[in-house]
């Protein structure tokens, strides 16, 4: 069976009309796709500020016919989060799930440090990760998602915002060769890398896009539409990925 995952990052709902507008371009885009995505990843910084009111806002918005999955992101808080949103105990242990997405697996991970912008995937996580990819069956493919990215990408902002501990999370990954992508949000582009042997594929932003190094100022391209990526897993378990503009 092929996978189908849509995948968004950084809304930033803020209750701007500009926020607003651009997520729900982005999500009735995605409803009214011919073939309907086998789910929705959104790595993170849904909340620009991590009010209720926005929580409330994301879970109107991304109330689709099809299973949307989250993990949080440095502006996220993950007991209101929980509560507000996804009608959870607001507690404040690492956000960490298992999604069973058509043939795969997807684990949702926390790199959240609260009240800090860069990430860190702390001893509970790596446990998590390392525990639940053992206890999948090896025919099984899995993808790790979390917010930050755990390599640079070449931008002195989300360079100096990346995951801190990266060696720790290649390290365990060794171990799990059923583990064939890794994708991550938090830098405001579209792109592709590799992360212990694996693909890392970054989510374009949905609030703004990022403006690299080699295309002038170092401030936010407000004007570009916002991006989705879609990952599809076939059944030789290999990653392909298309990114999109919402027009």
């Amino acid at each position: 069976m092929t996978l189908l995952l849509a995948h968004v990052s950084d809304l930033h709902l803020d209750g701007t009309t500009r926020a607003t507008e651009r997520a729900t371009r982005t999500v009735d885009y995605l409803r009214h796709l011919p073939r309907t995505p086998d789910a929705l990843l959104v790595t993170g910084d849904i909340a620009d500020h991590a009010t209720t009111d926005q929580y409330r806002q994301a879970a109107r918005l991304l109330d689709l016919p099809f299973p949307v999955l989250v993990c949080p992101g440095s502006h996220d808080d993950r007991a209101a989060m929980r509560q507000a949103m996804l009608n959870l105990p607001p507690t404040k242990e690492p956000f960490n799930h298992l999604h069973q997405v058509a043939s795969a697996a997807v684990l949702t991970c926390d790199s959240t440090i609260p009240g800090e912008d860069g990430g860190h995937l702390d001893t509970s996580t790596l446990v998590w990760i390392n525990q639940t990819l053992t206890d999948l069956p090896p025919t099984t493919p899995a993808l790790l998602a979390l917010h930050h990215p755990p390599v640079r990408i070449h931008h002195p902002l989300p360079d100096s915002m990346r995951l801190d501990n990266a060696d720790d999370l290649a390290g365990l990954l060794q171990a799990h060769p059923h583990l064939v992508g890794i994708l991550v949000g938090h830098a405001h582009t579209g792109g592709a890398t590799t992360f212990a042997g694996r693909p890392l594929l970054l989510a374009p932003g949905v609030r703004w896009t990022l403006r690299m190094p080699w295309e002038g100022e170092p401030t936010p391209h407000h004007d570009q539409p916002p991006g989705v990526a879609f990952h599809v897993l076939g059944p030789d378990h290999r990653l392909t990925t298309h990114f999109r503009a919402v027009m």
